[in-house]
């Protein structure tokens, strides 16, 4: 009896990735979020030097920030994980790990909005409305 719940068990797991395999072969992958709005900036608004220069100080210093609020959101799942495992629902450990999890999402938001605004401080008003163009497009279409 218990190898043929095994046998089944195995079944499905196997359907389940190929499942997965076949979805991510048949779907398009979507561009990495903010792909357009770098394209825009490097390759489309014609920056001179000092703009691309002064760019390349904003971005590489974000980069910095980015990998930093990353690996601290790495660490709150592994605390909410733990707080799962300890609490079995939704406990008081939970519910503060949640809310780290949230503070720090909401954090690397608004580092990355005042990011978007520093770039966009550096273009001129022709280059600043298609940079405008490319948020809002970015923004609005993310997530359809």
């Amino acid at each position: 009896m218990m190898r043929r719940y095994l046998t089944i068990a195995v079944i499905a797991f196997a359907a389940a990735l190929a499942g997965v395999f076949l979805g991510q072969w048949l779907m398009p992958k979507a561009p990495p979020p903010g792909a357009e709005l770098h394209a825009v900036l490097h390759e489309r608004l014609d920056l001179d030097s000092d703009q691309e220069r002064a760019l390349e100080r904003l971005e590489a210093r974000f980069a910095v920030r980015r990998r930093a609020f990353e690996d601290e959101m790495r660490a709150e799942n592994r605390a909410l994980a733990a707080a799962i495992a300890a609490e079995h629902g939704d406990g008081p450990r939970v519910a503060a790990a949640v809310d780290a999890s949230h503070r720090t999402m909401g954090a690397l938001q608004k580092a990355t909005i005042a990011h978007i605004f520093a770039m966009r401080a550096l273009l001129r008003p022709d280059q600043a409305a298609a940079f405008d163009a490319a948020v809002t497009r970015a923004l609005t279409e993310a997530h359809q």
